[in-house]
């Protein structure tokens, strides 16, 4: 029989909540041992008790005191940037990995599709944000054939889908992302904005991607982004260009003043995407925390095939 790699999710809201039913419904490779909380009266909770999973309302404090604690290899921290850095203390020095869904950014930014296998060692894994899921797999495929200047995202995402840890981390998401499109994506510039829309009935997960290229064609550039949309789809079936790759040459005339980067001419790429979520556990508008919950499962799977290697050896 497999041996299951054993899991703890911290964060008994609705990403940790979506996260767990994921583990349980998809993953061959990992097992949810335990889920932890703060409120007792957590949804997140109860539902994980129903299903068998050990739970404790009382942090990572209570997380230790669990008897599953020694056997657990893998923790998901599905709470808050400000939260995450004790957390990371404790787990990384039990010798245990962290997947980190908050955008506190202390170990490296991993997006499956671009980086997904160069930091299966690291003891701190950061998923970067919803935003930079869906967007920087795009920037890093324009970048994969050209020479990418300057990148700007938009995430618009549904009001209803942004809970509290997501409002109370705005800044450091926009702070985040912008750093790993041009730590990931390749970008020489990147810049990252977040819209919470209102709309009734909630609308799905929309990103736009603008970037300004040199070097290649747009046929080479719309092919590599169609290819990695295809890649990304694999883990999050609703991932979708929402419709075809637009063009724009710039500086035809006269060189475009970009602050901070100086005269340029070449090409302007817009993308627009989509993100439908699965709804698993959320409402399938909520595709931007159903692509963080995708990227953290696979992210975790590859780590766990890594770690069962090194310890066959």
């Amino acid at each position: 029989m497999k041996t299951m790699t054993k899991v703890a999710i911290i964060g008994s809201g609705n990403i940790g909540t979506d996260l767990m039913i994921k583990i349980m419904r998809q993953s061959s490779v990992l097992e949810i041992a335990a889920m932890v909380g703060i409120d007792p009266e957590s949804e997140g909770l109860r539902r994980a008790e129903r299903l068998g999973v050990a739970v404790t309302h009382e942090g990572i404090e209570g997380l230790q005191k669990l008897s599953v604690w020694s056997d657990i290899d893998i923790v998901f921290d599905a709470t808050s940037a400000g939260a995450h850095t004790k957390h990371s203390e404790i787990v990384t020095s039990a010798g245990k990995v962290m997947v980190d869904l908050t955008p506190a950014a202390i170990g490296p930014y991993v997006v499956p599709v671009v980086n997904g296998s160069e930091h299966l060692k690291a003891p701190n894994v950061n998923m970067v944000t919803c935003g930079g899921q869906a967007t920087i797999p795009v920037v890093a495929a324009v970048s994969s054939v050209a020479t990418v200047h300057y990148a700007e995202i938009v995430a618009s995402i549904s009001s209803k889908s942004a809970g509290p840890g997501t409002r109370a981390n705005i800044d450091e998401f926009t702070e985040t992302t912008s750093r790993a499109i041009e730590e990931v994506g390749g970008a020489a510039k990147g810049k990252a904005i977040i819209v919470l829309n209102p709309a009734e009935p909630p609308m799905l997960m929309r990103d736009t991607v603008f970037t300004l290229t040199s070097g290649a064609s747009e046929q080479e550039i719309e092919a590599a982004i169609e290819k990695m949309v295809e890649k990304v789809s694999e883990y999050v079936p609703g991932y979708r260009l929402k419709q075809r790759v637009q063009f724009e040459p710039v500086g035809v005339d006269k060189p475009l003043l970009i602050p901070g980067l100086g005269e340029f001419k070449g090409l302007k790429t817009t993308v627009f995407l989509e993100v439908e979520g699965a709804a698993h556990y959320l409402p399938a508008y909520a595709g931007n925390l159903d692509i963080m919950t995708s990227a953290a499962l696979k992210t975790a799977e590859k780590i766990a095939d890594e770690r069962t290697k090194e310890a066959a050896l």
